[in-house]
């Protein structure tokens, strides 16, 4: 019982209270939590032409010679191009590597890497084990 009413307590404290009335009203399940949100990124084939197109295009006529080697030091202008790209692309640079990205071939490698959204117990859950080998894995 104690642990029913954490859990109460819980979700009234994450929905607000006149939604979660009408939800019960309803009849429908009051949510405890959100539901995980998805981090897995695939690139678009045509990553490096889309990024091209905003840097030329946010940069403007201060980019001379290859676009990849222009720099962004400009706080303004990263933070444009950035939130862009994270809008474009769905996928954003978390901010423990907001200042690694000095230059726009550095935004080329980061958005060129995919993103799993799994864990190493996901993938050994998976894998073909050795038959002596067996992971239980409950959620």
């Amino acid at each position: 019982e104690a642990e029913e009413q954490k859990a109460a307590g819980a979700a009234a404290q994450a929905i607000p209270e006149d939604q979660q009335q009408q939800q019960e009203e309803r009849g429908q399940p009051v949510p405890l939590c959100p539901p995980p949100r998805s981090r897995s990124y695939r690139p678009p084939q045509d990553l490096q032409s889309r990024l091209e197109s905003h840097v030329r295009e946010v940069l403007g006529p201060s980019l001379t010679g290859d676009w990849r080697q222009a720099a962004l030091g400009d706080k303004r202008l990263k933070h444009r191009l950035l939130g862009r790209l994270a809008v474009e692309l769905g996928h954003a640079v978390p901010n423990s590597r907001l200042h690694l990205m000095r230059q726009a071939g550095d935004l080329l490698e980061f958005y060129s890497a995919p993103v799993k959204d799994e864990t190493k117990f996901d993938e050994l859950a998976a894998a073909e084990l050795p038959p002596n080998l067996r992971i239980v894995w409950k959620q």
